[in-house]
């Protein structure tokens, strides 16, 4: 445990709910400092609940990032959503991310895409924070103005608080309330520790990532990346790591492969160079990728995977 000075020092679990695509894994890094969770512009991409641990002299904050909440199908989807009421059920605080911008231009989609929190958050006493996200995408701030009454109505006792996670506006007035919120408690956690994912899940997320980022519009959403093995050799300072990319359908395999093994090599090199940043050794990644048709609904193999990535606590 930390040794910060436990006198008035405040601990406590932060719910990161929101729709996809709001930003709640650009806000949770952003905040931590660190990287903890993949960001791509493809809604969705989260799936675990990812904790990652903020540490300062007056205060832990332990946030656990979630899915995004969304009408989904199938056994995956079932899945993420069970994660998403299990963050809500461990927190002491909630917090609910928007996208401000989409919300603005589009006022008719806010009580549709939050009609399942409507109700879960109705009659809720834990303290809750709305955070309309991304305001950087407008000048004129005078246009949040119905968005932010209108949320005043849905949620008359949550504290509204609009930020941008990825211009950073705003941040360390929000962590100051996020720790107001939290109870008077000891840290849960080393205070160099910002996350309670392994490393071979991070690596995983680190390829999945790429992944998105590198297909773009084209990626389907029926990928899975499970680290096979994982070898250290201290001696020459080398991790040595075999990943397998799991596709839901044959046409897939060969698009993440690519003409002559172009795309899974830049994959590859992409992923390796941010994996070195985070085991700190050099690393020899291989790739494969797999046909397993109709993966997400096969609940034996998500749990697997789930295993597979399973925390340390």
């Amino acid at each position: 445990m930390t040794d910060v000075n436990e006198t008035q020092f405040h601990c406590g679990r932060v719910a990161l709910l929101g729709p996809p695509n709001a930003g709640k894994s650009t806000l949770l890094n952003a905040l931590i400092g660190q990287k903890v969770t993949i960001v791509t512009p493809k809604p969705q991409t989260t799936r675990n609940q990812i904790v990652g641990i903020l540490t300062d002299k007056d205060a832990q904050i332990i946030f656990m990032d979630t899915p995004g909440i969304a009408k989904l199908r199938g056994k995956l989807n079932k899945s993420m959503i069970q994660s998403v009421w299990q963050s809500l059920g461990q927190a002491n605080v909630i917090m609910l991310v928007l996208d401000a911008d989409l919300y603005i231009k589009h006022p008719e989609y806010l009580e549709k895409d939050l009609e399942s929190l409507i109700d879960a958050l109705g009659g809720e006493h834990r303290p809750l924070i709305i955070v309309p996200n991304k305001v950087d995408l407008f000048a004129d701030k005078s246009k949040m103005l119905p968005l932010l009454t209108r949320l005043g109505e849905m949620w008359p006792a949550a504290e509204i608080f609009p930020i941008s996670a990825e211009q950073r506006d705003g941040l360390d007035k929000l962590k100051l309330l996020i720790e107001s919120k939290l109870p008077i408690a000891p840290a849960q956690y080393p205070e160099d520790q910002i996350s309670t994912a392994s490393l071979r899940f991070m690596a995983a997320e680190i390829i999945r990532e790429k992944l998105f980022l590198r297909l773009r519009q084209e990626v389907p959403y029926g990928i899975a990346v499970d680290v096979e093995d994982w070898q250290e050799d201290s001696e020459r300072n080398l991790t040595v790591i075999h990943a397998v990319i799991y596709v839901a359908k044959p046409m897939y395999k060969a698009m993440i492969v690519g003409k002559g093994g172009e795309v899974i090599k830049a994959i590859g090199t992409d992923a390796r160079v941010e994996i070195e940043k985070l085991v700190e050794t050099r690393v020899h990644l291989e790739l494969w990728v797999k046909v397993r048709e109709n993966w997400t609904d096969d609940p034996a193999f998500i749990q697997e995977l789930g295993q597979n990535a399973q925390v340390e606590q």
